[in-house]
């Protein structure tokens, strides 16, 4: 079964940058993201849509 969403850390890795960085972006807005609780979850559709560049302004919900 694929996974339907990401933690920070798996998306640093992915993008070889570190996690810290990676947060920021999350917190920013600019890596789509929501947050359910205290926990960062990025959608594994809206992500790689981001990273194709199909995703234009930053995207942020909250749960």
């Amino acid at each position: 079964m694929e996974q339907l969403t990401y933690s920070v850390e798996q998306v640093a890795e992915m993008l070889g940058v570190a996690r810290g960085v990676a947060y920021e972006q999350v917190r920013s807005g600019e890596i789509p993201a929501i947050r359910v609780g205290r926990r960062w979850l990025i959608p594994r559709n809206r992500f790689h849509a981001w990273l194709d560049g199909e995703v234009r302004e930053s995207v942020r919900g909250v749960a």
